[in-house]
């Protein structure tokens, strides 16, 4: 039997009760006190109800007492038994960090025991939990109830506005388009915040007797002028929570680093690889160089070698410096900064392979024969000098025989040989099927100042293919090898598409008279047929984005899927480790595979492996969210002085509440909402990509050219808002016709139509 817990019962004709004797009651008895246990326990009845309150009162205001959930009672200093808490965030190990609502002072640490019958809690939800104490230092917080979602903190522009009787009050306008609602921010919740400026803020709670009116808010820390061009990527950063500063520990290990020892390292000095990258690179992590294969028994082959720098032997397992990289994730790109994964002193440095210094490195030399065929390969640890650093462009120019005094040199030795071998790769690649989409790439320029000078396509050359091909054959030759040795791999794992997507993407090619046949085996290659048949039509553009959605996602994991859009059976990410941890991993793994020291894979790495392929899967996401936004902010704020301008477009995607159109001069999307759609109801369909007019039949397709005129532009929250541009007159006689004819009658009940307004 359980020990029954002796709870301290007063006599029944005792005196009015003393402080200490309903503090010692409250302490001693298990479960929920409030003032009505505490009347009942004395026998405390009428009248003197109203002197017990005013003891209470007395108590708590000395701070003998502290009031939790529903008025209940606890010492004074100490935590309620039962209390209503809200996510803050997590600790390093995962957990769900939770404060206390209405807790004056230092917030205890209690750490919230997740239930999965209730599911996960997210930043600001918040839940009514059980205390209890499991350390001098730590509580534990178990779920009674979820209640209902919070709004997590939030980013905004803080503007001071005049009230009615005079004074200034505060406003706060959420960047986020899902928060539509500006939030009310009283005097003593400014926090030093100067009109027009960023700030991050939170939602107060305990709104009670106020059901109306703007939700209050308060603000937690500001950050700087909304007016600088820079801050549109602060916003991005800040809205994902994607980590900035870094452990003071793992920025110590960075900068007491020191190049690698030559000892039992391969010497690849001699050899002359270069590396590629964009213009405006700053870390440089692979390098490339190829040969005839001088092999007789190889005629027409050819010998590559990738090098990568040696993050493993920096980044040690354990360290701060993992730590970090682990949280992180990936580096994320902005187009006015990088939030790099490993501080500057490794990722612009150390493990950064630049011209004429030597580098430690994990290189990979590839044999392939004459039609690009890989036969085999070889790991080796090495020291490496590269001879040359090279833009995309420069490398192009050199081979098109436009070449500088830094390239004359590596024509014939270095710069035509590797566009050899990538010629027969490219062959192989082809004969593979590998998924060819055609889905122009848009960069954004900048000034000096941070300010969009011009949005341009990304040209793509035969250099940036050469790479991506030898950097593909580098990741295969390392997944094959984790494989052989029958150790651990962070596999790039890309599923082929759910039955549900090939079936939508069968009904909308039908609709174009593109035929997918079923009962066919998925490959790229039935994909590449269909893309095929488009090319060159006016819905080529619309194919290619209606198979792109149809694809799966890829993500990391430890069991092999392989990879469907390169049409792979293994692959795994190896080529980058200064900017993904995944090849950090994979670097580990081959380390340990192949005993090239004591620096792979560690015990803890091992035990959390799928784990972290779940982590860095969720930071690849948050990354590109974020890269997203920031973009959409960037083309808001350039084309905000263009209001009221004419653009051609696409239109994108059909949802119920408008279409969405993708901009040909910039790429960037904008919403024409269904309302100013013109004389029709519209009705959605999701698997032709369409909205189509009740009456008028009229059909906005995924993929139709159409003009347009920008209403608004908003930077703060990266919202561009678009109408239609009538541009016949006989559809002013069928708005007329339209109009006329809904005035007469009803809508057909057909579900929920999207409703067009109508002019």
């Amino acid at each position: 039997m359980k020990p029954t817990t002796k709870t301290w019962v007063p006599p029944k004709k005792a005196p009015f009760p003393s402080k200490e004797e309903i503090l010692r009651f409250i302490t001693e008895t298990p479960g929920v006190v409030g003032k009505r246990e505490i009347a009942r326990a004395f026998h405390i009845q009428n009248d003197d109800r109203i002197v017990l309150k005013a003891i209470l009162k007395e108590m708590t205001d000395e701070g003998m007492l502290n009031r939790g959930h529903k008025k209940a009672m606890h010492k004074g200093g100490e935590l309620p038994k039962v209390a209503v808490v809200e996510v803050s965030g997590r600790d390093k190990d995962g957990h769900a960090i939770v404060k206390l609502d209405q807790w004056e002072g230092h917030q205890p640490l209690i750490l919230l025991h997740e239930d999965r019958r209730i599911g996960a809690l997210g930043n600001g939800d918040r839940a009514l939990v059980r205390i209890e104490r499991i350390s001098a230092a730590v509580h534990e917080a178990r779920i009674i109830r979820r209640l209902e979602a919070g709004v997590p903190p939030f980013m905004g522009r803080f503007n001071l506005i005049k009230s009615r009787n005079g004074g200034m009050e505060g406003r706060i306008t959420p960047v986020d388009k899902k928060l539509r609602a500006e939030f009310s921010v009283t005097e003593d919740h400014y926090n030093g915040a100067k009109n027009g400026e960023l700030v991050l803020a939170e939602e107060v709670r305990g709104r009670s007797g106020r059901p109306l009116g703007l939700r209050p808010a308060r603000v937690r820390e500001c950050l700087g002028s909304l007016d600088a061009p820079r801050s549109i990527s602060l916003i991005a950063i800040h809205a994902h929570e994607i980590p900035v500063d870094f452990d003071p520990a793992a920025v110590r290990e960075a900068k007491e680093a020191k190049p690698a020892p030559f000892e039992n390292r391969t010497d690849l000095r001699q050899i002359a690889l270069i590396t590629v990258d964009p213009a405006d690179a700053r870390d440089h992590d692979d390098a490339v160089w190829a040969e005839a294969d001088p092999d007789p028994k190889n005629p027409g082959g050819w010998h590559v070698i990738v090098a990568i720098a040696d993050v493993g032997h920096y980044v040690r397992p354990g360290s701060a410096l993992d730590r970090d990289a682990r949280k992180r994730g990936n580096s994320v790109y902005f187009p006015d900064r990088v939030v790099p994964m490993l501080p500057e002193e490794l990722s612009a440095d150390l493990c950064s392979l630049m011209p004429g210094v030597e580098r430690a490195t994990l290189a990979v030399h590839m044999w392939f024969d004459a039609d690009g065929a890989k036969i085999r390969h070889e790991f080796v640890r090495g020291i490496m000098k590269s001879a040359a650093n090279l833009s995309y462009e420069v490398f192009q120019a050199a081979y098109d025989g436009h070449g500088t005094p830094d390239t004359d040199p590596l024509l014939e030795s270095v710069i035509k040989p590797l566009y050899g071998a990538y010629f027969a790769v490219e062959r192989e690649r082809q004969r593979r099927g590998a998924l060819e989409l055609d889905m122009p790439e848009r960069k954004i320029r900048l000034d000096d100042s941070g300010r969009v000078i011009d949005v341009r396509e990304r040209e793509r050359l035969d250099a940036h293919k050469l790479i991506e091909n030898f950097m593909i054959a580098a990741n295969v030759a390392a997944a094959e090898t984790l494989e052989k040795h029958r150790e651990l791999c962070m596999y790039r794992v890309h599923d082929e598409p759910s039955p549900e997507k090939v079936e939508a993407l069968r009904e909308f090619l039908e609709t174009l008279n593109i035929k997918l046949a079923k009962g066919q085996v998925l490959s790229p290659a039935l994909f590449n047929r269909v893309l095929e048949r488009a090319k060159d039509s006016p819905e080529a553009h619309v194919v290619n984005q209606v198979v792109l959605r149809s694809q799966m996602q890829a993500i990391y994991a430890p069991d092999n899927l392989g990879h469907f859009g390169l049409a792979l059976r293994r692959y795994a990410h190896f080529t980058s480790p200064i900017r993904r941890y995944s090849d950090v991993l994979v670097h580990r793994a081959l380390i340990s595979a192949l005993k090239f020291g004591s620096d792979g894979l560690s015990s803890e790495d091992r035990a959390q492996f799928s784990e972290t392929g779940e982590l860095i899967s969720g930071t690849e996401r948050r990354a590109m969210a974020a890269e997203r936004d920031s973009n959409d902010r960037y083309l808001a704020s350039f084309l905000s002085e263009r209001v009221g301008a004419t653009f051609t477009g696409r239109i994108s995607s059909a949802t119920r509440f408008g279409l969405f159109i993708s901009l040909d001069e910039t790429g960037a999307d904008g919403l024409v909402l269904i309302s100013s759609l013109r004389g029709d109801y519209y009705h959605l369909d999701e698997n032709r990509h369409s909205l189509t007019g009740e009456r008028t039949g009229r059909i906005y397709r995924i993929g139709d050219p159409v003009t347009v005129t920008l209403v608004e532009a908003t930077p703060l929250t990266g919202g561009i808002r678009l109408e239609m541009v009538e541009d016949s007159k006989s559809d002013q006689k069928l708005n007329r016709r339209v109009r006329a004819s809904v005035t007469r009658e009803k809508p057909k009940k057909t579900g929920k139509p999207a409703r067009g307004k109508r002019r």
